[in-house]
C-alpha cells in the first residue's frame, strides 16, 4: 500500500539528522509520514550514523551536494537529483537544514509545481548578522530574501534572527518561529559527582589538581579555536603555579594546521586535539570550564551542555550565546576580539573560590532548564501539523515569541 505522507530532509552533510533531527523524526513519524533523508553522506563532519538511521525507519538518499554555495556545476546536480526524488517519491513536506541544504531543497520544491510540497526551513543562524562581512550581506541576505518566497514556515533559534526573518516575505499563510535550538537532552547533561569525575579525569589521563579546560566544536575558522592556541603562552604564565591543559573536541578542514600550529609553538604538553568524540558528556565531565570563542553562533548546543552540567562557560560575545550567557552569573563573557578578556577569563575560573564556583555552576544548571527538548519539541508538534493541514492554517502560538504570521507587505517586526 503506498504512503499518503511522506517527508523529506535536505542537508548538506550526512550525519546531520542523526546528529540534530531524530526527535524531528519520531515526531512525522507519530504523525505518519514516511520519512526521507537525502544529504552527502560521503561527508565526514559528523558520525554518519547510517544504520541508526536505517534502524530508525529513515530512508537515505545519496545526494551529491557540496558545502560551498559557489560550488554550482556540482550543486545544479544536486538540485536535480532533488527534484527527481521529490517527483518519483511524491514527497508532500520538506524539511531544510543548512545554508546549501535550504537553498537546494527550497529551489527543488519551487521546480515541483505539480508536486507542491510544504517547505520548512530552519535556519541554524543566518550567515548574515550583526558586525557580519559586507559580502555575506550582499550574497546570503539577498539570497534567503528571494527564498523566503517559497518557504512555508521558517525556523530561527535567536531572537536576532527571528526579528529578522519576521521582515521576510512568505508564502501565502507561512509564519516565523523561534525554538530553542534543537532541544537540549538535560536528563544526559546532568551535573556529575565527584567520585565519577574523578574517574572519567583518571581515564583522559589528567592529574587530580590540573586545571583542565576545554573547547568543543567543528575545526574551522568561525569556530576560533586557533585564538585560545595562540593565547596559552599568556596563560600558561598567569597559571604557572598550576598544572594546566586546554582539550579541543572536534574535528574539521582546520586540523592539520591547529595540530601544526601546536608544534610549532612548542604546547605539545598543554594543548590536546582529542578529535570528534561522540559521547561528548564524558569529556565535559573531566572540564573546569568550557571555553567557546566562536566568531558567531547560531545558539550554541555544546555552551547549553555544559551550563547544563554545571560547567562555566567563557564565550565569545555573539547573537547565539546572548540567549542564554550572563557575564558573572554562568561564567564569563568576552569581547571575540580581546584575546587578553579570554585569558582573563580562564584564570578567574581557575582561581575561583569554592564557594563562588559553586553559585555559578548551580547558575549554569538553572540556565539550561528553558533549553530542554520538550519545549522544542511541543512547538517542532504545532509547526509540523501545520504544514500537514489540507489548508495554510495558521496556530495559535502559546506565546507570541514562539510565531510570527506572514502579513501582505512589510511583515510586523517582531517584539
Amino acid at each position: 500500500m503506498e504512503v499518503e505522507k511522506k517527508a523529506l530532509f535536505v542537508a548538506t552533510v550526512g550525519g546531520f539528522v542523526a546528529q540534530f533531527e531524530m526527535n524531528n523524526v519520531a515526531l512525522l513519524q507519530k504523525m505518519g509520514y514516511e520519512v526521507h533523508s537525502a544529504a552527502n553522506f560521503r561527508e565526514p563532519v559528523y558520525s554518519v550514523k547510517e544504520q541508526e538511521l536505517k534502524e530508525s525507519g529513515v530512508i537515505l538518499h545519496q545526494v551529491d551536494v557540496e558545502k560551498s554555495p559557489y560550488m554550482w556545476k556540482q550543486n545544479r546536480k544536486a538540485l536535480s537529483q532533488l527534484c527527481s526524488l521529490i517527483r518519483e517519491e511524491k514527497i508532500s513536506l520538506i524539511h531544510c537544514h543548512t545554508p546549501v541544504g535550504g537553498l537546494l531543497g527550497r529551489m527543488a520544491a519551487a521546480l515541483c509545481r505539480e508536486e507542491k510540497p510544504k517547505v520548512i526551513y530552519t535556519a541554524h543562524g543566518f550567515h548574515f548578522y550583526r558586525g557580519a562581512p559586507l559580502v555575506n550581506w550582499l550574497f546570503y541576505y539577498n539570497v534567503e530574501r528571494i527564498l523566503a518566497h517559497h518557504t512555508d514556515i521558517l525556523i530561527t533559534i535567536n531572537e536576532e534572527d527571528y526579528k529578522r526573518a519576521g521582515r521576510f516575505h512568505l508564502r501565502r499563510g507561512g509564519g516565523v518561529y523561534k525554538i530553542p535550538g534543537e532541544g537540549l537532552r538535560r536528563e544526559r547533561f546532568q551535573p556529575v559527582g565527584e567520585a565519577e569525575k574523578k574517574r572519567l579525569r583518571r581515564r583522559l589521563g589528567l592529574e587530580e589538581d590540573e586545571f583542565f579546560f576545554l573547547s568543543v566544536g567543528e575545526l574551522s575558522g568561525n569556530k576560533n579555536h586557533r585564538k585560545i592556541i595562540e593565547l596559552m603562552p599568556d596563560i600558561l604564565e598567569r597559571l604557572k603555579d598550576r598544572k594546566i591543559l586546554y582539550g579541543i573536541c572536534g574535528d574539521g578542514f582546520y586540523r592539520e594546521a591547529l595540530a601544526g600550529l601546536v608544534e610549532k609553538m612548542g604546547l605539545q604538553d598543554s594543548v590536546r586535539l582529542y578529535g570528534y568524540q561522540p559521547d561528548i558528556r564524558s569529556y565535559l565531565a573531566c572540564a573546569d570550564c568550557l571555553v567557546f570563542p566562536s566568531v558567531r553562533e547560531g545558539l550554541g548546543m555544546a555552551a547549553l551542555e555544559a551550563l547544563s552540567m554545571g560547567i562555566p562557560v567563557i564565550a565569545s560575545d555573539n547573537r547565539g550565546t546572548r540567549e542564554y550567557m550572563r557575564d558573572g552569573s554562568n561564567g564569563y563573557v568576552c569581547d571575540v576580539k580581546d584575546s587578553a578578556s579570554f585569558a582573563g577569563a580562564i584564570e578567574r575560573v581557575c582561581r575561583m573560590r569554592p564557594e563562588e564556583l559553586a553559585l555559578m555552576r548551580a547558575e549554569g544548571c538553572r540556565t539550561a532548564e528553558r533549553f530542554d527538548i520538550a519545549a522544542a519539541d511541543e512547538i517542532m508538534g504545532r509547526v509540523y501539523e501545520s504544514a500537514g493541514a489540507q489548508k495554510a492554517a495558521k496556530p495559535e502560538p502559546a506565546t507570541r515569541i514562539h510565531y510570527l504570521p506572514a502579513q501582505k507587505g512589510s511583515m510586523r517586526k517582531a517584539q
